[in-house]
């Protein structure tokens, strides 16, 4: 079973939270607040925050420039991952990833059963790889974003976490782009 090794020391993560929509502004941005929140309060580092519209070029644009900032670890996205014809935040992030994390979206959905019911068949919450940097796109509900953060992202984002996490293979993340 999972658990926390305590005689390691824990690793602040620099996340970026986007938030996409037509409609939200920063005032009430309930699901961008509430990662913000989770992220800061397990210790880690918030490193950018914005909101962009639902538009496959202007969220795969933001995700490509955080992915070059070397000051951003993981991008977590809340919002247009749903079935609708503006949902196209998994699009885009399909756009940019190197490698896709498919079991994200699987345990995402086992979490979204327990709580939604079969309402959960409706996201499509993925997450996957790019230039060394982790990216997660979760739906647009605060309970959603509560769900991922508190029982995939917060366990799998601690240096602690056994038998792994995602921290510890951050290093090696982008070898492939490295000169051999």
């Amino acid at each position: 079973m999972t658990r926390i090794d305590e005689s390691r020391d824990f690793l602040p993560v620099r996340i970026a939270v986007l938030t996409v929509s037509d409609t939200r502004k920063l005032s009430d941005d309930r699901s961008g607040d509430i990662l913000v929140d989770r992220v800061t309060t397990a210790g880690h580092v918030l490193s950018a925050r914005n909101i962009v519209s639902d538009d496959r070029t202007q969220i795969a644009d933001q995700l490509r420039t955080w992915i070059a900032d070397t000051d951003i670890d993981v991008i977590i996205s809340t919002g247009g991952t749903g079935l609708t014809g503006r949902d196209v935040t998994v699009e885009a992030h399909r756009d940019v990833y190197e490698k896709e994390i498919d079991a994200f979206g699987t345990v995402f959905t086992h979490v979204s059963m327990r709580k939604i019911g079969t309402s959960a068949v409706q996201s499509r919450a993925t997450g996957g790889v790019a230039g060394g940097t982790y990216l997660f796109a979760l739906p647009g509900s605060p309970g959603a974003c509560k769900d991922a953060w508190d029982e995939i992202l917060k366990p799998q984002l601690d240096y602690r976490h056994m038998p792994c996490n995602f921290v510890e293979i951050m290093p090696r993340l982008d070898e492939h782009l490295r000169r051999k």
